[in-house]
């Protein structure tokens, strides 16, 4: 089978049908298989996308992050079993080690889980918060811990904005300028860096703008009515910021793979599963979690160690397969137009990369019951109770032009408006993200969470 063929072929599927707006490369033993570059970069769709084009990563800097603290580690500036009250007397959870804050089990609560306090700074002060008010945010908010550390495993950016604080601190460097003195410009990596495009304005037309879909259109998340915070959120370092393009994600891989940055014995140690207290090793959906890798074993690609990124219409999808020496990148910046075949494409790429014929991707319109029942659907409307404090929530289900939707609650914002297709009498689901809703007996289920209705 022709996999450069097959791929492209997949990508312009999934582009067609409004799946991934982005750049994309797949290697093996450093020698790239297929690469290529489809859609805008800009959100007039003048600019198209080109393959240099440079991308948010989101959440895969925090290998980044990881890589830095090892880095400090070997010079014996940082202990990974240091309580990081030893950088942060004040902050209200002893116990929490630098190695848990690692690998998301010191049950340290994110600051995503009340980002209204960090866009309150935003508002009241006109000033875009940094991590000084992520530690402040810790210290003084009244957020519990998830669970003693070491009992459990809850991922939280606020780990990562704690360990780029003491990357600072024990540095005695910006984290910006350490990260690009100490791993990007030794690696190579000339259009890598850490940025703050919304604070410091956006270097260049070669950086990407992301947009979010919000009632069937595209638009910046800088005026969403519900992304509107990716304003105050653009001034943390260490859980994201980082931004790059495929062809110096290529060249990060290579400087792993030859051991030329981070030793074979700590690349070891950040790709080792965290265990828990229990001394259980934690595993989930996505495998296990090591020094911001996520860490899995495919019966047929062998170890592969990965992160994905999302953030605002940013996506990123980083996965290096050890064992076989390949490497998969996926940068885009248009949220899919509908979720559960943009996952079905990712699968499809994995199948590709198998040596097998993809799977089929989906869209919900091909999905969706033709004919449905719609005599119940008016049952189905009205408001739905929630516990106090929830930040993500269906809040009331409506008809609209003989049509179900859904408003549903997230965070501060006023509610995203989702159109239900039906896939069963009783069963929807939604584009924007992939999980299924169910009504039935006053109620409307949806992850194992039941709501009542009013």
């Amino acid at each position: 089978m022709d996999k450069k063929i097959m791929l492209e072929n997949l990508v312009r599927e999934a582009h067609e049908k409004g799946l991934f707006n982005g750049t994309w490369l797949y290697a093996e033993h450093g020698e790239i298989i297929s690469k290529g570059a489809v859609g805008f970069r800009d959100p007039e769709d003048r600019l198209p996308m080109q393959e240099d084009s440079i991308f948010d990563l989101a959440s895969v800097s925090k290998q980044f992050t990881a890589a830095a603290i090892v880095l400090l580690a070997r010079k014996g500036l940082v202990g990974l079993e240091d309580e990081i009250t030893k950088y942060f007397p004040g902050l209200p959870y002893p116990g929490v080690t630098v190695r848990q804050l690692l690998t998301h089990t010191g049950g340290v609560p994110d600051y995503f889980d009340d980002i209204n306090w960090l866009i309150g700074i935003w508002e009241k002060e006109g000033r875009i918060p940094d991590n000084r008010d992520v530690l402040r945010f810790l210290c003084e908010g009244e957020a519990e811990p998830y669970f003693a550390p070491g009992d459990g495993f809850e991922y939280s950016n606020s780990d990562y904005c704690l360990l780029a604080l003491i990357v600072e601190q024990v540095s005695g460097i910006p984290f910006e300028v350490f990260l690009r003195k100490n791993i990007f410009e030794p690696a190579g990596m000339n259009s890598t860096a850490v940025c703050h495009v919304r604070r410091d304005g956006w270097p260049s037309d070669d950086f990407v703008r992301a947009l979010v879909l919000e009632d069937g259109r595209y638009i910046l998340p800088d005026v969403s009515e519900n992304d509107y915070g990716v304003i105050a959120e653009d001034g943390t370092n260490g859980d994201g910021n980082v931004y790059s393009n495929i062809f110096d994600l290529l060249t990060w891989d290579r400087v792993l793979r030859e051991g030329k940055l981070l030793t074979c014995e700590e690349q070891q140690l950040m790709y080792t599963p965290v265990m828990l207290n229990s001394g259980e090793v934690f595993e989930d959906e996505a495998g296990g979690y090591g020094f911001g890798w996520e860490i899995r074993n495919d019966g047929e690609l062998g170890l592969i160690v990965a992160h994905g990124g999302w953030h605002k219409g940013s996506y990123a999808q980083y996965e290096r397969f050890l064992d076989s020496d390949g490497l998969l990148i996926l940068l885009y910046c248009r949220d899919p137009q509908d979720s559960h075949a943009g996952d079905d494409f990712i699968e499809g790429i994995r199948d590709i990369i198998r040596g097998k014929e993809p799977r089929p991707f989906l869209t919900l319109e091909e999905r969706m019951v033709k004919d449905p029942d719609r005599s119940a659907w008016e049952s189905f409307c009205g408001k739905y109770a929630h516990e106090e404090g929830d930040t993500f929530y269906p809040d009331e289900v409506f008809l609209r032009d003989g049509d179900l939707y859904v408003k549903w609650m997230r965070g501060g914002g006023r509610g995203f408006r989702w159109k239900l297709y039906p896939l069963g009498d009783n069963e929807f689901a939604i584009k924007k993200f992939d999980f299924t809703i169910r009504f039935g007996d006053g109620q409307l289920t949806c992850f194992d969470e039941v709501y009542k209705k009013l």
